[in-house]
């Protein structure tokens, strides 16, 4: 596999960087109008949830490691897009996560501990708080999206007040899915919000390789929707974006596209070596110092005088307490069956689910696990 070496992503052959929306730079200068929209408390909520998600992505990892739990998708890099975009919507919209965006879902509402079952393959993972739309994480490329349509759909047929978001990396727009979704949220003017976290690599692949077009915002143009380019990494510039994606939809002006563009520093899972298809290290090392979504909002904080040191460490020990009590709970719950994955796949179970399901009971017994 080829590497590629360059520290910032080239979006086209030009290697001109295509526009997109920004809020506040990387040094921490406001550059567009806030006042208004975002308020002391809110920068202060945004900055505890990114703190939040990566104390627990790291944790994750850490407990991959050591076994307790299974194959484990990080996002450490990317937690403005997920917490902005999580932020900015109601409580009742619905989210499609994929795999990785739990942080998204922790935001939104998810429980941590559920987060953590999930990881360690149990069914009940999977299932979101009373009061809550939160879909299972989609490990299907672009499935989601579609489902995400369909939603949003129904509520505008029964004149709900919601919108659906679905999230999905870059990889998926290679998917007939993301067309297809696109092409009926269009028709039908649906309240979906198309939310791309371009992290540069569909796995081993890097955007250039995997498209023509400068940018993916750019495609909402052939479906007639509004298309958006966003610095993913500033959190005020997402909240912002997807907050007018999410009014335009309840005016009834349909769907939003959506490209935030990010970087994610580790591993596609913990089961993969990116070193073997890009300098793991120059890359990381470049969007860490110099782009970093955590470090971008602290400066701005720091500057205004609304954080310092003593809070940080107060709040980092409230949340590895708070993500040690649920994983305490997770460890507790009983044991997974394997059995369970034929359930809830249709109404009546299937011949050919249920001649599957009897030969992998008959492995297990042999194994000694029955």
């Amino acid at each position: 596999m080829e590497k590629t070496g360059n520290p910032v992503m080239k979006a086209h052959s030009s290697g001109v960087e295509p526009e997109m929306f920004r809020v506040l730079t990387p040094d921490g200068e406001i550059i567009e109008a806030i006042d208004g929209k975002i308020d002391k408390s809110l920068m202060l909520k945004m900055y505890e949830s990114m703190l939040l998600l990566r104390t627990f992505d790291r944790k994750s990892i850490n407990l991959q490691r050591q076994g307790r739990i299974g194959t484990y998708a990080p996002f450490e890099g990317q937690e403005a897009s997920q917490a902005g975009s999580a932020l900015a919507l109601s409580a009742g919209d619905w989210m499609f996560p994929t795999y990785r965006d739990h942080g998204a879902a922790i935001i939104h509402g998810q429980e941590l501990y559920r987060v953590f079952l999930y990881w360690m393959a149990h069914f009940d993972g999977s299932i979101c708080p009373e009061g809550k739309r939160i879909l299972p994480p989609s490990v299907p490329i672009a499935t989601q999206m579609v489902h995400a349509v369909g939603t949003a759909w129904a509520s505008k047929l029964k004149g709900e007040k919601n919108v659906s978001i679905a999230y999905f990396g870059d990889g998926a727009t290679s998917e007939g899915d993301f067309h297809e979704a696109l092409n009926f949220a269009g028709v039908y003017k649906t309240p979906t919000i198309f939310f791309c976290q371009n992290n540069g690599y569909a796995i081993s692949v890097p955007f250039e390789k995997q498209s023509a077009s400068k940018t993916i915002s750019q495609r909402a143009a052939a479906y007639d929707i509004h298309g958006v380019r966003v610095d993913g990494n500033d959190i005020f510039a997402v909240w912002m974006t997807v907050k007018e994606a999410v009014e335009r939809a309840l005016k009834g002006e349909g769907p939003t596209l959506i490209e935030a563009i990010t970087f994610r520093y580790g591993a596609h899972t913990t089961a993969d070596n990116p070193n073997i298809y890009r300098d793991q290290d120059e890359i990381s090392t470049f969007w860490r110092e110099n782009r970093d979504p955590i470090t971008r909002l602290r400066k701005y904080l720091n500057k205004e005088g609304h954080w310092n040191e003593e809070q940080e460490e107060l709040v980092l020990k409230q949340f590895n307490e708070l993500i040690d009590a649920h994983l305490k709970r997770a460890e507790a719950y009983p044991k997974s069956d394997p059995l369970e994955m034929f359930n809830h796949v249709y109404a009546e179970e299937t011949w050919h689910l249920k001649e599957q399901k009897q030969e992998l009971n008959q492995i297990l017994r042999k194994g000694g696990r029955k």
